[in-house]
């Protein structure tokens, strides 16, 4: 009975084909989590436009959520109390509701909840393919004064550490 041994080059080149594509995949993620924002515009619920650039020199949050997301309807108080906390020292927020999302909907949420931040709505879903094809939610972006992602989460933040980041951020120190 013969075993072969495969030889070298029999797996070197799926081997370093699977290498360069893990270091794509990988730099597109931190570029992505540490990367700019997009350059983008808002539509919100009252028909004004946004632009992210706009907002460059701000400390500011997107968060993609839906009406239909338990999860999203469960953080969106403490999304609140974040956002006063913070509108004081400049911090922005912008609630993203996603393409499936009826505007109906999402006008009814935010009337009966009094949400005080600007509410877009994504009805192409162009804006959560610029933020890397959003599809879960919520997912929330906080975005340093030069522009730049610093974190995103993907379900419901910690918010003791979130309130902790902002300020830091807000401050120049992340």
């Amino acid at each position: 009975m013969s075993t072969q041994t495969p030889s070298p080059s029999s797996w070197l080149k799926p081997a370093l084909i699977g290498a360069a594509v893990l270091a794509i995949a990988a730099a597109g993620y931190v570029a992505l989590t540490r990367g700019m924002a997009p350059d983008v515009t808002f539509l919100d619920i009252k028909g004004q436009k946004i632009s992210s650039q706009s907002l460059r020199g701000k400390v500011f949050m997107v968060n993609f959520w839906a009406t239909s997301c338990a999860t999203c309807v469960k953080e969106m108080p403490q999304m609140v109390d974040t956002y006063n906390k913070f509108k004081g020292e400049g911090m922005e927020f912008i609630a993203v509701a996603m393409k499936y999302d009826a505007p109906s909907y999402v006008l009814n949420f935010t009337e009966t909840r009094q949400l005080p931040f600007t509410v877009a709505l994504d009805s192409s879903g162009d804006l959560a393919k610029a933020f890397g094809d959003v599809t879960l939610t919520p997912t929330t972006f906080v975005i340093n004064k030069e522009g730049k992602i610093i974190k995103r989460y993907v379900g419901e933040p910690d918010f003791p550490a979130l309130h902790k980041l902002l300020q830091e951020t807000i401050a120049g120190k992340a």
